[in-house]
């Protein structure tokens, strides 16, 4: 088999992500779920944006924010996604594709527009997330360049995709196309709720498919229905060759069948949006897996990632991650 011309290709939902500081009344009053994400239609969508106040709108989606750090530290990237030929697609399109991501998706001209996600940020920096796939709901088997999955170091894929049926079966056919190449895949549980949806699916991929697995604390206590962390430790051990599980504030764990690694969390002065810091977390990890670094050091990465993305409003960085690495690390 060749040698991988690109680091990392991702699979997720294409979303520009629609950002706005609230207060608590405003997830109580449209009933949202605290801290998590929930999906709706159209009309709510609408009917929450309505309410909002001031916004930032930033290309988002949580595997193409992952693949937007990679590109900020100097990785070679891909993605695989559905967009629709209006402004949000275009703008999505022209934001990756800027950073140097090989992402070849021809939009669509018809059906649903491209999606949103709506981020309310609290005052204490917590996010809640109402989301729109809007065309990202019909991502298939057509939509797949399967060449950007052999071309590709690790395969990387967003739990989020298992909420839709046609997604499910295009990510099983780019599994399988990684698994051909003997390349590497890594997935994201993405939300505790959607592990909740697909306990079953996420378990037996983990058994077959799944090298590198991203998790918070939460995610993967649902995922084994424990009430603990330690026994959620217990549990994923030897399920994957790498699990890394993120604590927040607490840093983060490394999980392999002989080792343990524990890697502090990068502090910050002032806590802004927690929006997309597992999404950066996974970034720098994967960033140094590619390039074959400690598995340590890889976890210094994601935190240093994670941090720079808490720091600012929006998901994806704001800095170079390839100079702020060389200069924090060094």
């Amino acid at each position: 088999m060749s040698e991988p011309t690109l680091d990392v290709a991702g699979l997720g939902n294409a979303l520009v992500d629609v950002l706005s500081f609230e207060d608590d009344d405003f997830v109580v009053r449209h009933e949202l779920l605290r801290g998590a994400a929930m999906m709706v239609d159209m009309e709510r969508s609408e009917a929450v944006y309505a309410d909002m106040g001031p916004t930032i709108e930033t290309s988002g989606g949580s595997a193409a924010n992952t693949i937007a750090g990679l590109a900020s530290f100097g990785s070679r990237t891909g993605f695989i996604g559905r967009v629709h030929d209006d402004e949000l697609g275009r703008a999505f399109q022209h934001d990756l594709q800027s950073l140097g991501v090989r992402f070849t998706a021809r939009p669509t001209t018809d059906g649903a527009p491209t999606g949103r996600c709506l981020v309310i940020v609290a005052p204490d920096a917590e996010r809640t997330l109402c989301t729109y796939l809007g065309c990202a709901a019909e991502l298939g088997n057509d939509d797949l360049d399967l060449s950007l999955v052999s071309d590709a170091a690790i395969t990387y894929v967003e739990g989020y995709l298992w909420d839709q049926p046609p997604a499910m079966e295009a990510i099983r056919r780019a599994l399988t196309a990684a698994r051909d190449a003997d390349r590497m895949v890594a997935m994201t549980l993405s939300d505790p709720f959607c592990v909740d949806r697909h306990r079953d699916d996420f378990r037996e991929l983990l058994d077959d498919q799944i090298d590198v697995l991203f998790a918070n604390e939460e995610e993967i206590r649902s995922l084994f229905e424990v009430a603990t962390f330690d026994e959620a430790l217990q549990a994923v051990r030897g399920r994957c060759d790498i699990a890394v599980l993120t604590r927040g504030a607490s840093g983060s764990v490394i999980v392999t069948n002989g080792d343990v690694h524990v890697v502090d969390a990068v502090p910050v002065d002032d806590l802004v949006d927690t929006t997309g810091a597992g999404d950066l977390f996974a970034a720098g990890f994967l960033h140094g897996l590619a390039r074959g670094d400690s598995l340590p050091l890889c976890g210094e990465l994601g935190s240093l990632a994670a941090a720079e993305a808490i720091s600012h409003l929006g998901p994806r960085p704001m800095v170079s991650l390839a100079d702020l690495s060389a200069t924090r690390l060094s």
